[in-house]
């Protein structure tokens, strides 16, 4: 039995983690801080003493580190905070790992990349547009320089599923948009491709990654291959739902003027590598108008 601890485990990709390892036979832990609670465990990552204690005590065989600063303009907002969160407390999770012989995995991001020559593989050269994207790759960097630590780098891109609210995701908030037929109008971003990706495909790949018979390289580019702006998003919402979408507008700028969180173009992760490790299913992507039909459907 393998015992496995996940961090940000009341997010929406560290609850489908955890909800996935559950229903396995390894023992598994979540641990969150703002929002513990429903059986999670409440732990601090930026008070050293009490994770190191925490970890001693619980010895896990993997940590999935979950928790960050994903927000790119709350990032922007709170530069400090986030390079604390997202960089320093991952580089004392390789410390912890190397110590205490745990495998961590960190979640990365496509937003390492500049989005200017896609797609990206593991190998690619990172150039982080903007502060959420640089402090990924402070933790990227700071994990991958404790010597002797078992780490694994998990890119992912722009992520929905379910969620405890819609406001969690980049994706699952554009629902309410389309939803809000209130007469406010949205100019809605029809620059930037991304490729959302379901936290629930993720969760089951790391299931059967973590079982995997052979060791699992430094980095893993995980990522559904359906293009979207976010507009287009809105528009497979608003055909789902059979709702008008007149109150939205596509802005096929890039973001600019003051406060404006720059955005790269086109980040999409190369999987190649991913699907040639010979994982059992595979990546078991979902179709992302599918799978919304489906969820809406049962709400």
């Amino acid at each position: 039995m393998v015992k496995i601890a996940v961090t940000g485990a009341s997010g929406v990709l560290g609850s489908a983690i955890y909800r996935a390892l559950k229903e396995t036979d390894h023992s598994a832990i979540g641990l969150a801080n703002s929002r513990a609670g429903e059986g999670l465990v409440q732990l601090d990552l930026t008070d050293k003493d009490v994770v190191s204690k925490f970890f001693q005590e619980y010895k896990p065989d993997w940590v999935v580190h979950c928790a960050a600063e994903r927000r790119p303009d709350v990032a922007e907002k709170d530069p400090l905070g986030t390079q604390r969160l997202n960089a320093e407390v991952p580089g004392y999770l390789a410390s912890l790992a190397k110590d205490l012989g745990f495998t961590l995995l960190y979640i990365s991001t496509d937003y390492v990349f500049d989005g200017t020559s896609p797609p990206y593989g593991p190998a690619s050269q990172a150039n982080p547009l903007q502060l959420y994207g640089e402090s990924k790759r402070g933790g990227e960097i700071a994990i991958s320089s404790v010597a002797g630590a078992r780490i694994v780098i998990l890119r992912v891109p722009v992520l929905y599923g379910p969620a405890p609210q819609n406001s969690d995701s980049a994706v699952n908030i554009l629902v309410d948009v389309v939803q809000d037929q209130s007469g406010r109008q949205y100019k809605m971003d029809h620059y930037a491709t991304r490729y959302p990706t379901n936290v629930e495909d993720i969760a089951g790949f790391l299931v059967r990654a973590i079982g995997h018979r052979n060791p699992l390289p430094q980095v893993i580019h995980y990522s559904a291959d359906e293009p979207f702006t976010k507009y287009e998003m809105c528009l497979v919402f608003a055909k789902i739902l059979g709702l008008p979408h007149d109150h939205i507008t596509p802005d096929a700028n890039p973001p600019t003027g003051a406060g404006a969180t720059t955005r790269p173009r086109d980040c999409h992760l190369s999987t190649t590598e991913t699907e040639e490790l010979g994982i059992e299913g595979g990546l078991g992507l979902s179709l992302f108008e599918e799978w919304w039909a489906n969820y809406l459907r049962k709400q």
